[in-house]
Formats: structure tokens, sequence, C-alpha cells
């Protein structure tokens, strides 16, 4: 297997989990009947995010580059406001 076919499938890869999120919303907001975001859904928003970013640099596709890395920045935040919500919430309860 060659170099390029391996950061070929990294790029795929990344685009998969990047695509799931989609999936995973969609089938959260089924089940409850309004429109949610699960947990889930920002974490293979970072992961797709970070394997698209790592095969953007390896292509050095600027414009790839800056709006992955962008991006992660949104993904790391929502991340930090869920775990801040659900320990506010687990301090309350107690």
């Amino acid at each position: 297997m060659t170099k390029e076919m391996i950061w070929l499938g990294i790029g795929f890869l990344g685009q998969a989990m990047f695509s799931m999120r989609f999936l995973v919303q969609w089938i959260a907001s089924e089940r409850i009947k309004r429109s949610v975001i699960p947990h889930a859904f920002w974490y293979f928003s970072l992961f797709g995010g970070l394997t698209l970013l790592s095969y953007a640099i390896y292509r050095l596709d600027p414009v790839f580059i800056i709006g992955q890395a962008t991006g992660l920045f949104i993904y790391i935040r929502n991340l930090m406001l869920l775990r801040n919500q659900t320990h506010s919430g687990a301090e309350q309860a107690s």
C-alpha cells in the first residue's frame, strides 16, 4: 500500500466521521420528535475535523486547513460548555 493510498484512506475516514454527525443528530431528533444536538454530534465533529485537518495538512491545502482548524475551536468549545453544564447540574442535584 502506498503512502498516497494511506492518506486517501485517512481522508475518506475523516469525511465519514464528519458525515456521521448528521446521521447521529437526525436519529436523536427523530427519537424525541424535536430537533436536538446530542453530545455525539460534537465528538464526531471533533474527531472527523481532526482527521480531515491532518489530511488537509498533508495535501498542503490552505483553504481546507483554515476551514477545518477554525471548526475545531467551535467543536472543542461546545464540548467544554456541555461538560460545564453537566458538572453544574451534578452540583445542583447534590
